[in-house]
């Protein structure tokens, strides 16, 4: 009933041991706090918190434009409703080095389980997108070096996500992401790989847990969990993927209301309302006060 009865640090905790097992977790987007608990009900190991789906969740382009409050604010509503770990997408910081190590801590207090600080000059822009440009490794690793000093929780994952594959190539990849472990970065997440042997080539120089984006229409291709774990990454995202199926099923809702003027013909599309009710677990509600909850749900 409401949130999970799990604390932020045994989540962190399990994280952790999760990573160090070596297996490949897979973390999809959720767009919201129901789809979080949908994912864990699916049998995902983590959640992960997208900035591009909370900017567009406020109508808003992937350019930098939401802040600090906004981020954080969402992603505990999300992190909050799932005994999974969460991660969440801070871009660049949200402003210099101390601003970078407020953003770590105002994270923990929200519940996550870690987040990843990218190199991209600010405002950033999508990670798959052209015309991308990245700070000087010394700003790069200064970000890296304030989250680590700020965060209070040891578990709390310092991810480090470095852009530069796509402005100066694959090999100033591999030099960035050892200098950014060497900056005290727990994970790597190699932005924008153009094929499994780049992923490999990532994977060879480093020795902390690695990231995969699997975002459609990216630079990369769409690989399997299993050729991800074939090449030795720990964790995949599938950032964008829920609710661009969401508004997918959305944008064909409306269409069909506008030619037909009724959904009876999206019936089989759609969660029955008692898959949603056992969802958000109704029934513990109706029990802990049927003097207010005093309701009956139908099957």
């Amino acid at each position: 009933m409401l949130y999970s009865g799990k604390s932020p640090a045994a989540k962190r905790a399990d994280f952790r041991s999760a990573l160090a097992s070596g297996e490949l977790l897979r973390f999809p987007g959720a767009f919201n706090p129901l789809s979080a608990r949908l994912i864990e009900r699916k049998g995902f190991e983590g959640v992960y918190i997208s900035g591009a789906v909370l900017s567009a969740d406020l109508g808003l382009p992937d350019i930098g434009l939401t802040t600090l409050t906004e981020v954080a604010g969402r992603a505990k509503q999300i992190a909050r409703m799932t005994d999974l770990p969460a991660i969440v997408d801070a871009d660049t910081g949200f402003g210099e080095p101390m601003n970078v190590a407020r953003t770590v801590q105002e994270l923990e207090d929200a519940g996550l389980a870690g987040t990843h600080i990218e190199d991209q000059v600010n405002p950033k822009r999508c990670g798959h997108l052209d015309g991308k440009q990245v700070v000087d490794e010394h700003t790069a690793l200064q970000r890296i070096r304030a989250a680590v000093d700020a965060r209070r929780d040891p578990n709390f994952l310092i991810m480090a996500r470095t852009d530069i594959r796509a402005v100066d190539g694959l090999q100033a990849a591999v030099d960035r992401a050892k200098a950014l472990v060497d900056a005290g970065a727990d994970a790597i997440f190699p932005e924008a790989m153009a094929t499994l042997e780049e992923f490999a080539a990532v994977r060879a120089a480093v020795d902390v847990p690695l990231l995969a984006n699997m975002t459609e229409f990216g630079k990369s291709e769409l690989f399997t969990v299993q050729q991800l774990a074939d090449v030795g990454m720990n964790i995949v995202i599938w950032p964008v993927s829920l609710l661009r199926l969401a508004m997918g099923a959305a944008m064909r809702g409306l269409d069909e209301l506008t030619e037909n003027g009724t959904l009876t013909g999206r019936l089989g599309e759609m969660q029955h309302r008692s898959e949603l009710y056992d969802l958000i677990d109704y029934e513990a509600y109706n029990h802990f006060d049927t003097s207010i909850f005093n309701f009956t749900i139908e099957r």
